[in-house]
Order: C-alpha cells, then structure tokens, then sequence
C-alpha cells in the first residue's frame, strides 16, 4: 500500500495520448494521460471506459452529442459506443479501463496505438 500523488505523477512524463499505468485494481488498469488535439473515432467491443478529468476540458464527441467534461468530473463509455476524445488545450486524465483494453479500441493506428502502459 502507498499513496499515489497525481501531481507528482503527472510531472514524470510530457507526451500526450501516451497513458501510464499508476497501479491495478480487481482487474483494472488505473492511467494517467494527458492528452492535446483530436484522438481517433474507435470503440471498445468489451469494455466499458472511464475517464475522470484532473486539469483542463475534455470533450468527448459521439456520434449524436459531445460532452464536455471540467475538473472533478467523470463520463463512463458504455462498451461499444463510438468515441472521439477532443483536447483543444492540454488535459490531464485518470482512466479505469479493464487490462485488455487497447487504447484505440477496434483501430489500430501506428501514432496512437499503445500496446503497453508503462509504469511511473
């Protein structure tokens, strides 16, 4: 047990969309990310998202609404829900996505695409 500070973990790295793994729980990834421009539409099949936004505004675009998320706020993707996260100015997030998730979901794209999250 140990107590993970945000801030600090936050300050380890500058890369955007680039998720680092801070620790597990029941089968949970818990990331932090910060993220810059636009990610790609994809979807993840079997797995429900959550991202929790600690610096910045986040907007999520779907195919029917965007949602604008602020500081202190949360939206849970439903699993299959096409998605595009949009970060016009940087934003620090914490994701809880189960370990088999890919970030970009059903796509698989050469700049984006992280098959491992490293630990910080």
């Amino acid at each position: 047990m140990e107590i993970i500070n945000l801030k600090e973990k936050f300050a380890k790295f500058s890369d955007h969309w680039s998720p680092r793994l801070i620790g597990e729980l029941n089968g949970q990834k818990v990331l932090l990310a910060k993220l810059k421009g636009e990610f790609v539409w994809h979807k993840h099949d079997n797995e429900d998202e959550l991202f929790q936004v600690i610096n910045g505004i986040l907007k999520i675009e779907f195919e029917d609404k965007t949602l604008t998320l602020y500081p202190g706020e949360i939206a849970i993707i439903p699993r299959g829900t096409m998605h595009k996260p949009i970060a016009e100015e940087e934003v620090e997030v914490m994701l809880f996505e189960p370990k088999e998730t890919l970030n970009t979901g059903n796509i698989v794209d050469s700049g984006l695409t992280k098959t491992i999250n490293p630990r910080i």
